[in-house]
């Protein structure tokens, strides 16, 4: 394997290249070698204003006749950077940790006065759009592969991403043949799809109908300590803008092997960002990171979804990823709170354990929590249910004895009626 070697930051010229599927780029260096390689497709989806006072919704490809003016390549960061038609361009952004990179964000600008694309529009400006894609813990010398279809959505634009391939930071010029594969294209277990759902006790359900069934019952009984509660926040314009407290513990499967990790707060970095509609909380460790994507639909809010990266001892990279949970729900204004441990199904591969919860992603003031809205395990009726299995079960027994007494009592009238 070729080793990564520092090397100095230039602009980068570019080779565009047009095979039948998708646009294939050649990113090339001040000494025109390779050093980013991307071959993707990309379906933009966008609302805008016409100028009848109505919103439309409109469809487009990225072109093949892209020219990449403004990518760049350095030893700890790279920028792919596609511009394409009358003034639109998509880029992504990525940074190196050693062995390792990932995809920091994605920005899309459009403008509004190609009529070609935005016919009628009542703007002619040019808007941009930036987004966290799930692409993380890619080894420098491995391209990164997603031929599944990931959406990424906002408020006015969808992006559909498909069969992607990509080598963010190409070592000695020459495009790798190891591949990281996304975890929609892993291979699932043989059992037939279901829809997952969280543990008996929890009170919100999970929603993955692209999940199959979850890790077979040998599963070893867990044997690490209660993790420690941390305390995460993240502000915008040094206000708090999210809260979370939890301990935290992760039990995934690789290949045939089941491991668990507790996060561990104080070797943890915290990230993320708070939008109007969406917060997210990123935490790193040198083992994994883990992100967590909240959104809000005018009236509640909660955790939509979380993608977990790891690597095991031996350096074999481990992504997994739902994007279509329901967990943590409550009212805009308040915050979510379960403190007696929970586990909850994310995939058939990851399952996520918490203890003494609390988040609040919106709607924080004073950098304080607000009023919890408390899981039904916390709540003071959870005891109610042990009592009503025991009174129906009472009913039942009471009603199988009446009905033997009047069955016998029939049997014996009628031998005396003869």
């Amino acid at each position: 394997m070729t080793r990564c070697a520092a090397f100095v930051l230039f602009f980068a010229s570019a080779i565009v290249f047009q095979p039948s599927r998708g646009v294939e780029v050649n990113v090339t260096d001040g000494q025109d070698k390779l050093c980013l390689y991307a071959n993707l497709m990309v379906h933009f989806s966008v609302s805008y204003e016409e100028t009848a006072n109505k919103s439309v919704t409109t469809g487009f490809e990225l072109s093949k006749d892209v020219t990449t003016n403004g990518s760049e390549c350095d030893a700890t960061s790279s920028m792919l950077k596609l511009n394409f038609g009358d003034g639109h361009s998509w880029s992504v952004n990525f940074t190196r940790n050693g062995d390792w990179y990932q995809a920091d964000s994605i920005t899309f600008s459009y403008n509004l006065s190609d009529s070609t694309v935005f016919p009628n529009s009542l703007s002619n400006e040019t808007k941009s759009v930036t987004v966290k894609p799930q692409i993380a813990n890619v080894g420098v010398d491995t391209c990164y592969s997603c031929k599944s279809k990931d959406v990424i959505s906002t408020d006015l634009v969808n992006m559909t991403l498909s069969d992607v391939l990509i080598q963010a930071f190409v070592i000695n010029g020459s495009k790798s043949e190891m591949i990281s594969s996304c975890s929609a294209d892993q291979p699932t277990t043989s059992a037939p799809p279901t829809t997952q759902a969280t543990n008996a006790t929890t009170d919100a359900p999970v929603t993955n109908a692209t999940s199959t069934a979850p890790p077979p019952t040998t599963t070893p009984t867990p044997t690490l300590p209660p993790p420690t509660t941390g305390n995460y926040s993240i502000k915008s314009d040094n206000i708090t803008c999210l809260l979370a407290n939890f301990g935290l513990r992760i039990g995934f499967k690789q290949g045939e092997t089941y491991q668990e990790m507790n996060l561990e707060p104080n070797a943890t970095t915290v990230s993320g960002s708070c939008r109007v509609n969406s917060s997210e909380l990123q935490l790193v460790t040198n083992t994994m990171t883990i992100m967590f994507t909240f959104t809000n639909d005018t009236a509640k809010f909660h955790l939509h979804a979380l993608n977990f990266t790891t690597k095991s001892s031996s350096g074999v990279a481990f992504n997994v990823a739902n994007s279509n949970l329901s967990l943590w729900e409550a009212a805009l204004g308040s915050s979510y709170m379960c403190n007696k441990e929970q586990n909850y199904t994310i995939t058939s591969l990851l399952s996520l354990y918490t203890f003494n919860l609390r988040v609040q992603p919106f709607g924080v003031s004073k950098g304080v929590f607000s009023t919890a809205y408390e899981c039904f395990v916390d709540s003071d009726l959870s005891f109610l249910v042990p009592i009503a299995v025991g009174v129906a079960l009472s009913f039942l027994i009471i009603l199988v004895l009446i009905s033997y007494l009047i069955g016998r009592r029939k049997s014996r009238t009628g031998y005396q009626s003869v």
